[in-house]
């Protein structure tokens, strides 16, 4: 190596800087004022970045990391994201009305017109569209929710209890439901819908924000990081190893995701089969999805170790700091470009790809007549194609060391290929999601090709986050993620709401996927992003209390 190049800065160093640079802070703590608590705002005209690497953390213990699998083996979407949907959108079309024959027409009777519409502000709005606003409303709410508390969950122990707090209340909202019994009630299916999707949007956000410090504290990640320390292997291999190990959790947790998704699918045919002329087997169907995220998702919190961040600076507030720092960190871009650009890409792709599922869903549900037994068949379909999948590509990843970036964009293709399919619907009824087998075809590509998207995505956003600021920027990559979604569903809605015709709105999400995707696989280095994350935290913890941003 010449002696004019850099070397590059790796995490084990980060980690002995930090723990050092917090150790001197707390000696040099005043102990007049009766605490040990760090003043870590050293001037009213910025905020400072804190890392949340702690000194000795606990190494992840085996019931914790399977308590962590198994709380997203409960929080696989069946219920918030899809059952719950299902059941808002059957009581909306029960209760509108064909705007050709008018109020007090059916939307299911024969020789209506194929629209369906329901009082809205005054006038009237499709069902289509009002599912679409709700899912724009919901996504609003969770930007204001990332914003606001996000980075906060970095300091103390505030995100333990967050994710803790949005669980239980997503857990209420899923039981709520069993209230849902006739067609009126469809403003309350609406609220609960609105309530569980958030929560569940929060949930994933918060428990994707524990897995990078989960990884660096596994026995094997730890053993690496000391081998490496004491020159036994030489940096690349430490890193590549531990890029595998941060793949292998991400990818087991998302299996995980997708058993429980099987599991609680065949649990409903225990209820859906012998009471399907029963009126109220939907409800039933509800209690039982969340029945069963409570039982898996409960022991997280009971055997989940204790590494709490840093003290929350004097002066500051839970609920102010992280606009201040999320500011802060955009403001960051210039030295992390790789980091923020794939951020800002995957927020416009999540916003494609999360629309197109909305999109599709509503498709379908018209096609199946809102059947939760048919939702049941097709989700099977892709939770059995997602658990293959997941566990098929990461065997493939190990066995060939192929980086995550090339995995991620293998998986990206099909993913701009799902609205492509859906515009062909514009021209013609014979393809375009208008039959049976498309919705099967859909279900069973969607698994085996977005699931490992979600494991990756998830990991290359690990890799670009600066070790120690895992919630501020999976914050950010909550907002990219879920929060961005605001944008299409609105967008689409009135598309739709003027044409009349769901298919009209996959030209927009195609556009929207396609541009994102280039700019991600031709934009984003991950090995240079990886670099300039490192060194950026290595910068952090070498000033007084960390850099103050003006």
């Amino acid at each position: 190596m010449s002696a004019k190049e850099p070397t590059l800065p790796v995490l084990p160093q980060v980690l002995a800087e930090v723990d050092a640079k917090r150790n001197a802070q707390v000696s040099d703590a005043d102990p007049a004022n009766g605490s040990d608590e760090i003043d870590l705002k050293s001037s009213d005209h910025g905020v400072n970045f804190v890392s949340t690497i702690m000194k000795d953390e606990p190494i992840v213990t085996r019931k914790e990391l399977w308590s962590y699998y198994l709380y997203y083996n409960g929080d696989n979407g069946v219920g918030p994201l899809g059952f719950s949907m299902t059941l808002f959108q059957s009581l909306a079309f029960a209760a509108g009305f064909d705007p050709a024959k008018g109020p007090g027409s059916s939307c299911s009777s024969e020789g209506n017109s194929g629209q369906c519409v329901l009082p809205w502000a005054g006038g009237t709005k499709s069902v289509s569209s009002v599912v679409l606003i709700a899912n724009g409303i919901s996504f609003a709410v969770m930007t204001f929710i990332f914003t606001t508390i996000g980075s906060a969950a970095d300091y103390g122990s505030f995100g333990r209890w967050l994710l803790l707090s949005v669980t239980v209340l997503c857990w209420a909202s899923q039981y709520a439901e069993i209230s849902l019994t006739k067609p009126s009630r469809w403003p309350v299916a609406m609220a609960l819908f609105m309530i569980g999707f958030i929560t569940y949007g929060a949930t994933l956000v918060f428990y994707a924000a524990l897995f990078p410090r989960l990884a660096r504290n596994t026995l094997h990640a730890r053993t690496l990081r000391d081998r490496y320390e004491a020159g036994d292997i030489p940096k690349e291999e430490y890193e590549l190893e531990e890029s595998m190990e941060k793949n292998r959790i991400s990818n087991i947790s998302t299996a995980h995701s997708n058993i429980g998704y099987i599991v609680v699918l065949c649990l409903n045919l225990t209820i859906l089969l012998p009471l399907k002329d029963n009126p109220m087997v939907n409800n039933y169907v509800m209690v039982l999805v969340n029945s069963y995220w409570v039982m898996t998702g409960i022991w997280w919190f009971i055997f989940q170790e204790p590494r709490p961040g840093p003290p929350l600076p004097k002066g500051e507030r839970y609920l102010t700091i992280g606009w201040k720092q999320i500011w802060a960190a955009c403001k960051q871009y210039k030295r992390l470009p790789h980091t923020f650009i794939y951020l800002f890409a995957f927020f416009l792709l999540a916003d494609g790809l999360n629309t197109t599922g909305t999109l599709v869903s509503i498709c379908q549900n018209d096609k199946f007549e809102f059947s939760f037994l048919q939702n049941t068949y097709l989700g099977l379909s892709q939770a059995i194609t997602s658990t293959i999948s997941t566990f098929g590509f990461w065997y493939i990843q190990r066995w060939l060391k192929i980086p995550t970036k090339k995995m991620f964009v293998i998986t990206n293709v099909v993913t701009i290929m799902i609205p492509l399919w859906g515009m062909i619907g514009i021209w013609t009824g014979k393809l375009g999601f208008h039959n049976v087998w498309e919705f099967w075809a859909y279900n069973i590509v969607f698994g085996l090709f977005q699931a490992p998207y979600y494991a990756f995505s998830q990991t290359m956003m690990a890799e670009l986050t600066p070790p120690g600021f895992d919630n501020m920027f999976f914050g950010l990559f909550g907002l990219s993620n879920r929060a961005s979604s605001m944008i299409g569903p609105n967008v689409i809605q009135a598309i739709i709401d003027k044409s009349g015709n769901n298919w009209m709105g996959f030209p927009f999400l195609f556009a929207l996927c396609f541009c994102a995707s280039l700019t991600i696989w031709f934009a984003v280095d991950v090995e240079k992003g990886r670099k300039q994350a490192v060194e950026w935290a290595e910068g952090m913890s070498g000033n007084t209390s960390s850099e103050v941003i003006k």
